[in-house]
């Protein structure tokens, strides 16, 4: 946990693979603690194809249900099939806006959200800006992106700077 908030969570992600990683990542999270996930995160890579979205959304019934005897993953039938569900949904994103990145960034005006957060009590679950993407996010056919699991998202990739200000990441951002 300690390296990946120090070497990756916040910082701005530009690459389209990467989105669709976290976005997998984070639907899987829902109702479990991240360090759960980040445990598993290498048992996704293999089992979701190295998170190519175009080799997920070709995921046949067959491969799903192999899926859910991986123990290298959270084997949760919706969660799974959301994976693969999403993968389609992502690709129609990316042929619209050119690419995924372009697309979600538009959510917090093309720069990262600079928040200055004492305590870990005063970051938010969700915020207005969440609120949208998720439901853009819906409007479009994507499952498992509450504004829960969106926020995480866009923490995630940097697109908000979460870290408490009395962070060395902070400043990082």
């Amino acid at each position: 946990m300690i390296r990946y908030h120090d070497e990756e969570w916040g910082r701005p992600v530009h690459e389209d693979r990467k989105h669709f990683e976290f976005l997998v990542l984070e639907a899987a999270q829902a109702g479990l603690s991240w360090m759960t996930v980040l445990r598993k995160r290498e048992g996704y890579r293999k089992a979701f194809a190295g998170f190519d979205p175009e080799k997920v959304v070709r995921f046949s019934a067959a491969t799903i249900r192999s899926l859910l005897l991986d123990p290298g993953i959270i084997r949760n039938r919706l969660k799974v099939e959301s994976a693969v569900h999403n993968a389609g949904r992502f690709l129609e994103v990316q042929k619209e806006f050119g690419s995924f990145d372009a697309y979600c960034w538009t959510f917090v005006g093309g720069k990262a959200l600079q928040n200055r957060w004492k305590s870990l009590n005063d970051v938010p679950a969700t915020t207005p800006e969440s609120d949208a993407f998720s439901k853009d996010l819906k409007k479009r056919g994507f499952k498992f992106v509450g504004s829960t699991v969106i926020y995480a998202h866009m923490q995630a990739v940097g697109m908000v700077n979460d870290h408490l200000v009395d962070c060395f990441c902070y400043r990082k951002t």
